[in-house]
């Protein structure tokens, strides 16, 4: 048998675990500076959500001008 690669599962597969991996960072993220207080009473995760994708985003920018 021969066996093709599928680059269309592969595309999915990396951009899932992208989004599961920001999930993931925001949400531990969240619990540390709830614990620490280091958060006003009034944010909430939608808060630090944007923050992450900022974080993010910058993260990529810097990627795409170093190349």
């Amino acid at each position: 048998m021969i066996f093709e690669e599928n680059k269309t599962i592969e595309k999915i597969g990396e951009k899932l675990g992208y989004i599961f991996s920001y999930f993931l960072f925001t949400t531990i993220l969240f619990f540390i500076l709830v614990m620490l207080k280091k958060i006003p009473e009034s944010w909430s995760y939608t808060h630090v959500m944007g923050i992450v994708i900022l974080i993010a985003l910058v993260g990529v920018i810097i990627k795409r001008f170093l190349k």
